[in-house]
Parts: structure tokens; sequence; C-alpha cells
């Protein structure tokens, strides 16, 4: 795993192979982040972020290098969160990130906080995953207005008829629906 772009680019972190996460490629992460810039200018906004499901903390690595000012963690698995924790320090990125163990879906319905970019990167088979859109959107300060809501999914989900689904984009078998909070 590597971080694509932005102050900490180019830096590489080897996820072990005992690990059940699955990092979103390198190839399917830059795809996605070139479209975003379309919707957050991250080095001038500073936007504060959401990472749920943080697995290896690509994502949340990924959110600090290219500008957000802080980035929240959600990972359940004890194993994730000390590699998470151990490469935020790594890059002298601590006090930029705050890493919570949670289930998400208990996390969703208690957040504090409002963020203006939310990424979820669930196990594909989560029987809850298609109820993941409204789970963010229901909670009315977890995202701001015009903020970004980014939902990885495999082939088989289709969330186009949601009312704040903007875009779908998909890079081999990894698929990203975007929505916006308006």
């Amino acid at each position: 795993m590597r971080i694509v772009a932005g102050k900490y680019r180019g830096r590489h972190f080897d996820v072990p192979r005992s690990f059940k996460a699955r990092p979103t490629t390198d190839f399917a992460k830059e795809n996605l982040f070139n479209v975003l810039r379309a919707y957050i200018d991250f080095e001038n906004e500073a936007p504060r972020a959401l990472d749920l499901f943080a697995g290896t903390g690509s994502i949340t690595l990924e959110l600090l290098s290219r500008g957000c000012t802080h980035v929240t963690a959600v990972e359940l698995d004890p194993q994730h969160i000390s590699f998470i924790r151990r490469f935020l320090k790594m890059i002298n990125a601590e006090a930029d990130a705050t890493v919570i163990r949670s289930d998400v879906l208990r996390f969703l319905n208690k957040a504090p906080g409002s963020y203006d970019f939310i990424f979820a990167d669930p196990p594909y088979a989560l029987p809850e995953l298609e109820q993941l859109p409204e789970l963010v959107f229901n909670q009315p300060i977890l995202l701001k207005t015009d903020g970004l809501f980014v939902l990885e999914h495999g082939q088989a989900q289709d969330f186009s008829a949601h009312p704040s689904f903007i875009d779908h984009r998909s890079y081999g078998s990894v698929n990203f629906s975007i929505f916006q909070r308006s």
C-alpha cells in the first residue's frame, strides 16, 4: 500500500498478510481522488473527514496527505487499529487523526461532530451495506451541507436511485458511489 499524492506521497506501508482488510487499490484510489477534486479542494479548504471501516488506514493516510485538517478513522479490529496508529506515528500525524475502535453501525447512531467528507469501505458482504447511505444521511449534523459521502462497494449494488446520489465510478471490481448533502 502506498500514499498516492500530497505531502506524504510515495510512502509505502506493508500490510501484513494476516489482515482481513482489503485495501483500496492504488489505481482506484488515485482515480477516485482525481474525480473528487471537482468537488473538494483538499489543499485549500482543509476539510474534516471521516473514514468508516478504516481497515488498513489507506484512505485515512491519503486524506491527511492531501490536506485534511483532521480525519476520524473508525475500525473495529484491534490489529488494524494498531497498524493505523503505528503509521500515523511514523509520519508524525497522530495529532491530525483520531482512531476509534467501534462497530461502524453503532458509531453512526451516536457519531459526534460534523464532517465535510465521509468515506466508507465496508466488507462487500456486509448485510447492512445497502443501508449505509441512509444511515449517513439520517444523521442531520454528521455530513455538512454540500459535504460528500463516498461508498466503496462491489458490482452488485446500485445506489443511483438514492436522492443524494450524484456519481458512480468503477475501476475494475472496485465501485464508488458518490453522494452529496444538499
